[in-house]
């Protein structure tokens, strides 16, 4: 960390302090003191109705967005609560954002603002089907090289990292040390939760800079049938723990054809907010493997309720104060698929950068080269020149929505398949997501329309306000 940037996070730790000693005095008009100083550091990288919609939210003590962050200062540690900010807001979102866009343009290629990486394919469980499960416990990226690509990564401007596996805790100690080392980043961890326990929560407590999402596929019935007996109650206990101690915490739910609905029940939702989730990742089952099932991919029917679910949860309209992300259905609001290196990529325990966790192949391994150079791969390269894959980003993918695409990409950059179970030619994966796109299509393409002139109006509500 160079001085001048030193200084700027001293200056930024002090004032945030400074506001969040009294923040519990007056939540409403200490919030928006924050957001200012926000504005302050990073007006410019976001337009200026960004920053007036975030006053005008926090400003109203009585909103559904404003009760969730009074509730999360209200039940988090304030040193998570102080870690997350200085890491997530000011190194990953303020600064290290500005970085990344820099470092694109230098270098001609996509840079991500996140690296999700597997530092073990060992695994305490065996779920049905995980690919995971299947890898063995025998990979692994060593703690000198984890800590090289997170170093590597920071100087490109990368301060976030999530942890997958495998069961990234069977670690813990590891990654303990790492987010000490490295303690201005932010790391996000998907994790079964059966390994968490008071001694790892307390430790968490200390560094500030970990947060945690908690796998967890329905009740304790449909959950186990598919983790294991007893598993639900483990994961129940573990974020009980977690509550117990503020820690920040969410869920990664995988949604298929036969959980969709139990996943996204209201009930099922305030349950997870009492035990004091704040956010829930959602994704599409993907058909990743030789052997894996397409009976569980979702009807065009199912995803569309899918979709207007997660967003319904999402608003203000919903009582339930959980923040919901839906890997897939969300793409419009990054601007589609983010794989690649565009936004994200993924490495796994032998070493291969792929350009997402659900697509196996690349041309590079990050035990043999820079983060840099496999940035630079061709496939990424192929994805950098063809994003994005469609203009309809309700169907954002080169492998479920558009698999004409992750065929010529890999063809033409000649990328081999990098499945830890047994090799995928590409050929056969698509053979799986072929009729799923084709039935999906007229579907997204009505959504998309519907969703645009909806879009419309909103932009011209916006000009006649704030005139951009």
């Amino acid at each position: 960390m160079d001085v001048k940037h030193a200084a700027a996070r001293k200056s930024f730790e002090l004032a945030f302090s400074g506001v969040y000693k009294y923040i519990n005095k007056n939540k409403e008009e200490n919030l928006v003191k924050l957001m200012n100083l926000a504005h302050k550091i990073a007006g410019k990288n976001f337009p200026q109705y960004f920053w007036d919609n975030a006053n005008e939210v926090l400003g109203d003590p009585e909103q559904k967005w404003t009760q969730m962050i009074y509730n999360a200062m209200d039940r988090l540690h304030p040193n998570i609560v102080k870690q997350h900010v200085l890491n997530m807001g000011f190194e990953a979102g303020l600064t290290g954002f500005k970085k990344v866009r820099e470092n694109r343009e230098k270098y001609g290629c996509n840079v991500p603002w996140v690296i999700l990486m597997d530092p073990t394919s060992a695994c305490n469980l065996k779920c049905t089907g995980c690919w995971a499960a299947e890898y063995g416990h025998q990979l692994q990226l060593s703690n000198e090289e984890l800590d090289r690509i997170i170093t590597e990564a920071k100087e490109l401007g990368i301060h976030f990292f999530v942890l997958t596996g495998g069961e990234p805790m069977v670690r813990k100690k590891d990654i303990l040390m790492l987010a000490e080392k490295h303690n201005d980043c932010a790391f996000h961890i998907f994790t079964n939760g059966t390994l968490i326990d008071e001694e790892l929560c307390k430790e968490v407590q200390r560094l500030g800079n970990l947060s945690f999402a908690l796998s967890v596929e329905g009740y304790a019935e449909t959950n186990d049938d598919r983790r294991g007996q007893g598993v639900f109650e483990k994961v129940m206990h573990a974020m009980d723990l977690m509550k117990e101690h503020g820690l920040l915490f969410g869920t990664s739910i995988c949604y298929t054809s036969k959980n969709y609905k139990v996943v996204t029940s209201d009930e099922f939702l305030q349950m997870l907010v009492d035990k004091g989730a704040i956010l829930s990742w959602f994704f599409h089952y993907m058909p990743v493997g030789k052997d894996a099932s397409t009976d569980l991919l979702l009807t065009p029917e199912q995803r569309e309720y899918m979709v207007e679910r997660v967003r319904f949860v999402r608003s203000r309209k919903c009582p339930i104060k959980l923040f919901t992300l839906d890997f897939q259905n969300d793409a419009e609001f990054v601007g589609g698929c983010i794989a690649g290196g565009k936004n994200y990529l993924h490495i796994n325990p032998n070493g291969d950068v792929e350009p997402c966790v659900f697509i196996h192949y690349s041309n590079i391994n990050i035990k043999e080269h820079s983060l840099l150079e496999c940035l630079q791969q061709p496939l990424f390269m192929q994805y950098h020149d063809n994003m994005p894959f469609n203009d309809n980003q309700l169907r954002p993918c080169p492998m479920l929505e558009n698999p004409e695409m992750i065929k010529k990409m890999v063809e033409a950059s000649g990328a081999h398949s990098t499945d830890m179970q047994a090799e995928e030619p590409v050929d056969s994966l698509i053979a799986k997501t072929i009729p799923y796109a084709e039935n999906w299509k007229p579907v997204a393409d009505r959504l998309w329309k519907e969703r645009q002139d909806e879009v419309a109006e909103a932009r011209k509500e916006r000009f006649e306000k704030y005139g951009e």
